[in-house]
C-alpha cells in the first residue's frame, strides 16, 4: 500500500467521554471485528478496564476503509487512556501519529484532561479533528460545547463533527475527516535507512518481549539483523505484523506503518520505550527524538499480610512490571509490617490499579501504606538526599532545610462552585495563578499547590464540593522550600513507621489529632487498653485511648470481706499487664488509608 494511503491517528479525551465506544464504532463500521466477537470496549482487554470503564493501556488497531474516491486507506488507530495518571501513555501514542480525534462529551463540555491532551497534540504539530460525542442525550448542550471548543482551541464551527458513538450517528463523517484532513506519514529524513520508534512494549510468556513500533523511514523485514540505538542491543527479527485487531503476521513493514516486532528478547528492560530501531549493517546516523524517562510521582509500601507470601509478592511484582514499565519497586523492611517493597507509582489511580491486579490476578492479601512523595533534604554537611519514605528521614538536628514537590493544578468547574473550590485550594496550601471564565457557567482555575496535598483525598473533596462536576489535571512544576516536620504515630509507646508521614508545620497539630481520632474508630478493641499518640520528635501533640474489653470477675462473689474482691481485681490487672507486654495489635488496611484523609 502507498504511503499516501496511510493515516495514523489517536483518540484523545477526558476520562469517560466515549473514546473506547468511538473506537468500537469505527471498527464495526470498517468490518474489522467479526460478528461473533463483537463486544463493548473491545480494545479494553483487562477486566479492571471493563469494570471501571477506563482505559489503562494504549491499544492499536489497523482498519481498512474504502473512501468516496474509491481508494482503500489503511487507518492506524491508537486508543489512549484519559486519566491524568496515564498521560505518559498518551504522549507515547501521539508521537507515532500525524493526527488526533479530540472527543468532547456534549453533556459535560471541555474538561481538564481534554485540554491537557489537546495541548500535547498541538506540541507535536498534530492535526486535530474536534468531535462532539453523545449529541443524542437529552442533557447535551451542543451550542455551548461548540463555543467552548472555538474559544479554547481556536477551531472553526464547521470543523466540529457531531456524533453519537453508541448508535453510530456521524461515524462515516469521522472516517472521511480522518482521510481528508489528517496528512499521510512524513519521513523524518531524506534517507531511506530504517528508523523505527518504539512507543510501547509488553511481555508475552511464549514469545518474549513484544515491541510496538512506528516506521518513520525505511523498511524492516522478517529475519533482518537490527540494533536498538540507545541500548546498543543487537538481535534478529523473528516475527512481525499488525493488529487488525486480530494478530496478522507480515513479512515486511514499510515507512508510515504501525506494527509489532518480536526478537525473542526475554528481558523487557532491554527494550526502552522511546528507543530507535535501525539496521545493524546499515544503521541510521541519528536516533529519533525519544521520550523523557518516566518518573514516579507517588511512593507507597506494599507488604504481604502473611510473611509466607513475601516470595509470591516478589514474583507478582516482577511479572506485573513486565507489562507496566511505569511500576518500580525496591525491597524494604518495616518493624511493624516485616518484609515488603517500596513501590513507585504515577498517581493514586495507578496505585489502586496495581494493588487490585496484585490481589486479583495473584491471589495475594496485601497491606498498602499511605502514599508519600519525594522530598529534597539539604543536610548541614552540604549533602542533598531524596527521601520518599518518611521513616528514612534523618534527625532534624542534621537538616538545614527541606523542599517539597509542587505541581501546577488546573481545575475546570461550574461557576456556582467557585467559592467552595477556592476555599479547598487555599486550605491545601495552594497559591492562585489565574482564573478565567470559559463561558457564563464554566471557569478554569489554576493553582500552584504541593503535590503531597494533591495525592491525599483532594480529588474526592473536589468532587464533593462541586457535586461531581469539577475536573482536575496537574503537571510537574519543581521543588519549593517549605517548613516540614515528621509526624510519628505511636501505638502503646512504639513508633509505627508505616504510619509516619511528613507534613507542613502549620498543619501538623490538626493532622495529628485527626489521625489518632480516625485510628481509634478503626483499630479493634483488645483485652487491654491501647494508647494512640501523635508525636513530633519527642513531643506528644495528640492522644487517644482505645479502652479494653472488661470481664466482670467479681460477679461470682456473693458477699464476704472486701479483700476477696480486691484480690480478684489485682489478679485481672496483672493478667492484662502481661497481655499488653506480649500481645500483638492487628492493624487493618483501613488504618493506613486513614492517614491519607485530610480534614475539611
Amino acid at each position: 500500500m502507498s504511503v499516501q494511503n496511510i493515516r495514523n491517528f489517536s483518540i484523545i479525551a477526558h476520562i469517560d467521554h466515549g473514546k473506547s465506544t468511538l473506537a468500537d464504532g469505527l471498527m464495526n463500521l470498517t468490518g474489522a471485528i467479526e460478528e461473533r466477537d463483537k463486544k463493548s470496549q473491545y480494545l479494553d482487554s483487562m477486566d479492571i478496564e471493563r469494570e471501571r470503564g477506563i482505559t489503562i493501556k494504549a491499544q492499536t488497531v489497523c482498519l481498512n476503509y474504502k473512501h468516496q474516491d474509491q481508494q482503500v486507506y489503511q487507518l492506524n488507530l491508537i486508543d489512549t487512556p484519559g486519566h491524568v495518571d496515564f498521560s505518559y501513555e498518551v504522549s507515547r501514542s501521539l508521537s507515532a501519529c500525524e493526527g488526533a480525534l479530540l472527543v468532547v462529551d456534549a453533556s459535560q463540555g471541555v474538561e481538564a484532561q481534554t485540554l491537557a491532551h489537546a495541548y500535547l497534540a498541538l506540541d507535536g504539530n498534530l492535526k486535530i479533528i474536534p468531535i462532539l460525542n453523545k449529541v443524542d442525550l437529552p442533557s447535551a448542550d451542543v451550542p455551548q460545547c461548540k463555543k467552548q471548543l472555538i474559544d479554547l482551541m481556536g477551531v472553526q464551527e464547521d470543523e466540529i463533527l457531531e456524533i453519537s458513538a453508541k448508535n453510530g450517528q456521524g461515524l462515516e463523517q469521522v472516517l472521511s475527516a480522518v482521510v481528508e484532513k489528517i496528512p499521510p506519514p512524513r519521513s523524518s529524513s531524506s534517507e531511506d535507512r530504517l528508523r523505527a520508534l518504539i512507543f510501547d512494549s509488553w511481555f508475552d510468556s511464549y514469545q518474549g518481549v513484544v515491541a510496538l513500533c512506528r516506521i518513520q523511514s525505511g523498511k524492516i523485514k522478517q529475519g533482518d539483523a537490527v540494533r536498538f540505538m540507545s541500548s546498543q542491543l543487537e538481535c534478529e527479527v523473528l516475527k512481525m505484523g499488525i493488529f487488525s485487531p486480530y494478530v496478522v503476521s507480515k513479512k515486511e513493514l514499510f515507512q508510515g506503518e504501525v506494527g509489532f516486532i518480536i526478537c525473542g528478547i526475554k528481558d523487557i528492560k532491554q527494550i526502552r520505550v522511546g528507543d530507535t530501531l535501525t539496521h545493524k549493517n546499515h544503521p541510521a546516523e541519528e536516533p529519533l527524538a525519544g521520550f523523557k524517562k518516566l518518573k514516579p510521582m507517588v511512593y507507597s509500601g506494599v507488604y504481604p499480610v502473611s510473611a509466607d507470601d513475601f516470595a509470591s509478592l516478589k514474583k507478582a511484582l516482577e511479572k506485573l512490571s513486565l507489562n507496566d514499565s511505569a511500576l518500580i519497586f525496591d525491597m524494604e523492611t518495616s518493624p511493624a509490617l516485616g518484609f515488603g517493597f517500596r513501590c513507585g507509582f504515577l498517581g493514586l489511580l495507578h496505585l489502586e490499579i496495581v494493588q487490585e491486579r496484585l490481589e486479583r490476578e495473584f491471589n495475594l492479601n496485601l497491606v498498602v501504606t499511605a502514599p508519600s512523595v519525594i522530598y529534597q533534604v539539604f543536610l548541614t554537611n552540604g549533602q542533598v538526599e531524596d527521601i520518599e519514605n518518611p521513616a528514612h528521614l534523618p534527625d532534624f538536628s542534621k537538616i538545614e532545610k527541606m523542599k517539597e514537590p509542587v505541581v501546577r493544578l488546573s481545575i475546570h468547574t461550574p461557576s456556582e462552585s467557585i467559592g467552595a473550590v477556592l476555599k479547598l485550594c487555599e486550605h491545601n496550601r495552594g497559591e492562585q495563578i489565574r482564573m478565567e471564565y470559559l463561558a457564563k457557567d464554566r471557569v478554569i482555575i489554576e493553582y500552584r499547590i504541593p503535590l503531597a496535598e494533591v495525592v491525599t483525598d483532594f480529588h474526592d473533596q473536589l468532587k464533593s464540593v462541586s457535586r461531581g462536576y469539577a475536573s482536575m489535571e496537574y503537571e510537574w512544576e519543581g521543588y519549593q522550600e517549605s517548613r516540614l516536620v515528621k509526624l510519628d504515630i505511636l501505638l502503646n509507646g512504639e513508633v509505627l513507621d508505616a504510619l509516619s508521614l511528613i507534613v507542613h508545620k502549620e498543619k501538623s497539630l490538626s493532622r495529628g489529632r485527626e489521625i489518632v481520632k480516625r485510628l481509634k474508630k478503626i483499630i479493634p478493641r483488645q483485652q487491654y487498653p491501647i494508647v494512640l499518640q501523635a508525636a513530633i520528635g519527642g513531643k506528644i501533640i495528640a492522644r487517644e485511648t482505645i479502652s479494653a474489653y472488661r470481664k466482670d470477675v467479681t460477679a461470682k462473689l456473693y458477699g464476704g470481706d472486701v479483700t476477696r474482691k480486691r484480690k480478684l481485681l489485682e489478679k485481672q490487672k496483672r493478667g492484662k499487664k502481661r497481655m499488653k507486654e506480649f500481645g500483638k495489635v492487628s492493624i487493618p488496611q483501613e488504618a493506613f488509608m486513614a492517614v491519607l484523609k485530610s480534614g475539611e
